[in-house]
């Protein structure tokens, strides 16, 4: 086995225990993507004199004694929304800022603090506003599209261009590329992260997150993330701005995620949707979910049937949320230089000018009742489980998807349906590999907890995990 193709526990094992270096990893890393780079585009920006440079300051210090943890030497991709000192931050765009940032945002500083090596920064969707990231293939099936808008980062961490990244998901960005491309991606609870010196798409909306190879490691890197600050609210002071009605996580959610060996899942009520999540989804994503779902039921937990509050109106109020939140974002520029953005941004900033203000003051109505509803369903289940998106890849290209039943429904819609609820509450959400889909392309199983609770979405996707005996490796490349 290559380094590259070390999960990120198991790589911090080896680095910990000498048998492997910073410098090893980091430029085995760099080789792989050497090797797929110019097959997959995950990449908008390689920093690969700084990784090396980095990778060495690792190695010293570990060396004295002075291990930080286990992010300490380990390579990582970051999403081309969120800056980085010294690396230009473009947001995968041709109206991106043209000067590098002076500063890191808050999590590329606690990232550096925990002593990750950057390698360099990945594609987006442009601005995030979208669900393919048209620079980039899918590490599967390179005809197909990555997903996004973190197309770039779920792409170089499944492919093992990077052993870790950090995504953002505003209507399901994080979720949608790792379902597609088969990874785990983690959208934590509204407010856990701090979201300084990250190109907004939609403030209200906006999260950061890990894509990472195992549920495991997507536990060491949120728990990286938040370390001793704590989230929101965790002094008894609730976040002004968070769109979630409860705090008070520990400050390190991934802290108490049970050994490999552990999938017990005895007690753990888990909440499987009647309607919306397997409402025009593909009959192989389904049965893969389904699968998936019996091996949770098989660790012990109890599966009760659920109905999703206000399901009607769910794409109604993220699209009426996100749409003007994104066009006030780009007011200015979409008047200047309209000329420079894609034709399918443009299109979307321009449409939110015409959303008139009572229809954004209902969609905020409208999530303030689904909030309610949702922490009321959490007092029946600790968990909800359903796909994480509809279907598998589409071709690129492919705008428009007919269900069985003769609906049309765009590609862009599909993928965002059934992400959106966990946006517009705030709450964690997990997607982590299950399928085949029928056809050999991966789907994701979507794990969706009470706000703060991402020890328990973790824990049941690490059972799953185990009990499965899947475990995040790089994927084969095509030629």
């Amino acid at each position: 086995m290559q380094p590259y193709e070390l999960t990120l526990a198991g790589a911090a094992a080896a680095i910990r225990a000498g048998e492997l270096s910073p410098m090893e990893l980091t430029e085995s890393v760099l080789g792989r993507i050497g090797a797929v780079e110019d097959r997959l585009g995950a990449y908008v920006t390689l920093a690969a004199d700084s990784a090396r440079q980095a990778a060495v300051r690792a190695e010293r210090e570990i060396a004295a004694g002075r291990h930080r943890g286990p992010l300490h030497g380990i390579p990582f991709g970051l999403k081309d929304l969120i800056d980085a000192a010294g690396l230009p931050t473009t947001a995968s765009s041709r109206v991106g800022a043209p000067h590098p940032p002076a500063t890191d945002s808050a999590v590329a500083a606690r990232l550096s603090a925990a002593g990750a090596v950057l390698l360099g920064k990945t594609h987006t969707h442009e601005f995030g506003y979208g669900l393919t990231t048209p620079q980039t293939r899918n590490a599967r099936d390179h005809d197909r599209i990555a997903g996004g808008s973190s197309g770039g980062s779920a792409v170089a961490v499944a492919a093992g261009a990077a052993t870790f990244a950090l995504g953002t998901d505003t209507g399901g960005s994080i979720r949608v590329p790792a379902a597609l491309n088969g990874v785990v991606g983690l959208k934590p609870t509204y407010g856990l992260l701090p979201l300084h010196g990250v190109t907004s798409l939609s403030w209200s909306l906006d999260h950061i997150g890990p894509l990472t190879r195992t549920v495991e490691d997507a536990a060491l890197v949120l728990t990286a993330l938040v370390g001793s600050q704590g989230p929101p609210g965790a002094s008894g002071t609730a976040a002004t701005t968070a769109p979630t009605v409860r705090s008070g996580p520990p400050a390190a959610p991934g802290a108490d995620l049970p050994p490999p060996e552990s999938a017990d899942l005895t007690g753990l009520r888990i909440g499987i949707p009647r309607q919306h999540y397997f409402e025009q989804v593909d009959p192989g994503v389904e049965a893969s979910v389904r699968a998936a779902i019996d091996h949770l039921h098989a660790c012990g937990a109890e599966l009760m049937d659920i109905d999703i509050p206000m399901a009607r109106y769910l794409q109604a109020t993220q699209w009426g949320l996100m749409v003007p939140e994104a066009t006030a974002a780009h007011e200015q520029t979409l008047r200047s230089v309209p000329e420079l953005y894609g034709e399918d941004v443009r299109v979307l900033l321009e449409a939110g000018a015409l959303v008139p203000a009572g229809d954004y003051l209902r969609a905020q109505r409208s999530r303030a009742l689904m909030r309610e509803a949702w922490t009321e369903l959490f007092q029946q289940v600790d968990v909800v489980a359903a796909p994480s998106v509809p279907m598998a890849a589409v071709t690129a290209g492919q705008q428009k998807v007919q269900w069985p039943d003769g609906t049309v429904e765009a590609v862009s819609d599909a993928y965002v349906r059934l992400c959106a609820p966990a946006n517009i509450t705030g709450i964690p959400a997990l997607s982590l590999p299950v399928g085949p889909d029928g056809t050999g392309l991966p789907v994701g199983l979507q794990l969706m907890a009470r706000p703060f609770d991402e020890a328990t979405v973790l824990r049941v996707g690490r059972a799953y995990e185990t009990a499965s005996g899947s475990v995040g490796g790089p994927v084969p490349v095509a030629s």
